[in-house]
């Protein structure tokens, strides 16, 4: 049986899975990881509307992945923890891995 606090960590784990579990929000990390960027230039480069990009970052920041600062009338947002980009890394191997085996698997038949 689980103990309280791995359950605890579990679900916090799950929160953050869940926060960047949307191609749009990939794409936006994915922007941020080099700099931090007001909602205008993120919703311009994944080309949605700043109102759902917005709903987005708010998700986002509310999992602690982004933090955020005003400057006038501009939201800036960059990422909390960078280490949040190895996660994608290792996804990508795990997609590549999959690919092998697929084609492993396509000369077989």
């Amino acid at each position: 049986m689980l103990s309280k606090e791995k359950q605890l960590l579990f679900e916090k784990q799950a929160e953050i899975v869940k926060a960047i579990a949307h191609p749009l929000r990939i794409a936006i990390l994915n922007f941020l990881k080099d700099s931090e960027q007001c909602v205008c230039d993120i919703a311009e480069y994944i080309g949605a509307e700043r109102s759902n990009v917005s709903r987005h970052l708010s998700l986002m920041t509310s999992a602690g992945l982004l933090q955020y600062r005003k400057e006038g009338l501009k939201v800036i947002y960059k990422l909390k923890t960078r280490c949040i980009l190895e996660c994608f890394s290792c996804i990508t191997t795990c997609l590549k891995q999959n690919v092998k085996e697929s084609e492993e698997l396509l000369k077989a038949v």
